[in-house]
């Protein structure tokens, strides 16, 4: 009996010890630190400078060619390993699944709150799904429909400009198509979404200075990255929002002034527009009605929903203030990014610019000459195949970040060798390790979209995805791509900048030829926080580019 005793105990003994071993080994195979990767640059900032700067692009691309869609990158100040990836179920775990525990980094959300308020970019967990609530109804389909008409009368105004500039001087004359496209997205997103007229779109003097200073800040923002993300987080906190301000008024820094100065700026106008819009609301709805919109816009809509919301779900005033802020923002720049991106495309492909004009220029005939209706502007397949492509190879955001908050698992669809040599199939990263989604090298990963993938060709949507693309499972909302991202903090608004592209895009390419500007050697796309064209030494965002009448 005594020797069945030892032998039973022997063998719980070594089952314990098998187990230990096997834990800590498995950990050890399947944790952050046995995923291959670049070494880090300096221990102060890791790869952060690699990864996050004006010039970053081939930085990017040489971790999907070297190291394949799971990287290990190391941290500023030595602090723990930052995970990297495009692996489609890893994006599906961090953006979708476990959304909960995968979360903005404190300094996004610092940072944004300091921008904008606090919106939708600058909340997190029940806060931000309570002002998403609230906003769905803004963006349906419905209210879209009813955008269409607004949007042709803005963009005949840019049409109209464009036209007494090319009619009044030279037949062939280059302009900053980046402004223009800036001004026509900042009055789309006022009259649209605020209700509100920033510029009526005539010569180049009557540009709203919102505009221009929406341009400049992210450009900003980004020799600010650093500092805002690893500093900000530790120093946000201290003292009073007095003090705080103080001290950066004190501060020797122009960058941080700038930044100071924008942030006004945005805050002043928002509030001057949200204050007449609650006189009128006051009024009554003929006085609704009576302003810029007709109390169609998004705001006027938000503010009806959120007079009927619960007083769990109704957003204060401040918060109403900051979605204006965050709307503008994040309506303007990227839209008018992703349509000067188009434009610059398409001057430089007079083959695929002549093709899109033939289809507008065919479907304008067919209807009598009128402006296309929704259902028109969105059945037209080469203009979709262009704005998709564009927005495929040339997304306006190139990654977003996300923190652990709790150990987790990620899993993967294409398993990593591991520095060990074992073949790993997830990763286990510990609370407090920082996730980077590469939205560029996703839509660019040549396992999905082929050898081509790398190639700007608007033709691969006229015929069917391959079957790589549509088994992948991409977690994106917007056909098989990362642009918009996916799960609970995609981007909202992705429709009406979809709209608003086909809209100015039906309109200038029937009436103007576009090609490209003699600087066009010295453009050049910096990856800031969103793409940005700068023209040689010059740090101001611009686009110059030839224009001239398409008849």
């Amino acid at each position: 009996m005594n020797t069945l005793i030892w032998q039973l105990g022997i063998i719980v003994l070594v089952l314990i010890l098998f187990k230990r071993f096997y834990r800590g080994n498995f950990k050890r195979s399947s944790g952050i630190g046995n995923v291959p990767g670049p070494e880090s640059s300096s221990w102060i900032k890791g790869n952060f400078d690699q990864v996050f700067n004006p010039s970053a692009w081939n930085f990017h691309e040489l971790l999907a060619r070297k190291y394949g869609s799971t990287i290990r990158l190391h941290s500023p100040f030595g602090a723990k390993s930052t995970l990297y990836t495009f692996d489609p179920r890893a994006m599906h775990n961090v953006l979708v699944k476990d959304q909960e525990v995968f979360e903005e980094l404190d300094g996004f959300i610092e940072s944004n709150l300091l921008l904008f308020g606090d919106g939708l970019l600058g909340t997190l967990g029940h806060r931000h799904r309570k002002q998403r609530k609230m906003l769905n109804p803004v963006f349906s389909a419905a209210h879209m429909r009813g955008m269409i008409p607004s949007f042709f009368d803005v963009t005949h105004k840019l049409e109209s400009a464009l036209m007494t500039k090319l009619q009044n001087g030279p037949q062939v004359q280059e302009v900053d198509i980046l402004a223009w496209m800036a001004r026509t997205a900042l009055e789309l997103i006022g009259q649209s979404g605020l209700g509100y007229s920033f510029d009526p779109l005539t010569g180049e003097e009557c540009a709203h200075l919102y505009s221009k200073m929406i341009k400049e800040l992210l450009p900003t923002m980004m020799r600010l990255q650093f500092w805002r993300t690893n500093i900000l987080p530790r120093v946000s906190w201290i003292g009073t929002p007095r003090l705080r301000r103080l001290v950066v008024d004190l501060l020797p820094w122009n960058e941080l002034h700038h930044m100071r100065d924008m942030v006004d700026y945005m805050h002043t106008i928002a509030s001057g527009i949200y204050e007449s819009k609650k006189r009128a609301f006051e009024k009554g709805d003929e006085a609704v009605t009576q302003q810029i919109g007709r109390g169609k816009d998004l705001i006027s809509i938000l503010m009806k929903e959120n007079l009927k919301a619960s007083d769990e779900d109704r957003l204060d005033d401040t918060e109403v203030i900051s979605q204006m802020n965050t709307l503008i923002f994040a309506a303007m720049d990227t839209t008018s990014s992703a349509m000067s991106r188009v434009l610059h495309l398409l001057s430089k492909h007079p083959e695929v610019q002549d093709k899109l004009r033939n289809e507008l220029i065919e479907t304008r005939r067919q209807n009598g000459g009128r402006d296309l209706s929704y259902d028109e502007l969105v059945s037209l397949p080469y203009l979709d195949a262009v704005c998709r492509e564009t927005l495929r190879l040339y997304a306006p955001v190139s990654n977003v970040s996300r923190i652990a908050r709790q150990d987790a698992i990620v899993p993967l669809s294409k398993p990593v060798i591991g520095l060990d040599g074992t073949e790993m199939h997830e990763v286990a990263v510990p609370k407090g390790t920082s996730v980077i989604v590469s939205i560029l090298n996703t839509n660019r990963n040549p396992d999905l979209w082929g050898k081509d993938a790398n190639e700007w060709k608007p033709e691969r949507w006229l015929e069917p995805l391959p079957t790589a693309v549509t088994d992948a499972r991409i977690p994106g909302v917007y056909s098989h791509l990362m642009t918009f991202i996916g799960g609970g903090r995609s981007c909202i608004g992705f429709k009406f900048s979809q709209l608003e592209m086909k809209v100015v895009m039906s309109v200038l390419v029937e009436k103007f030829k576009f090609s490209p500007s003699v600087q066009d050697d010295e453009t050049f796309w910096q990856m800031n926080g969103v793409t940005a064209p700068v023209v040689g030494k010059d740090k101001h965002p611009q686009l110059p580019i030839r224009m001239s009448l398409a008849n």
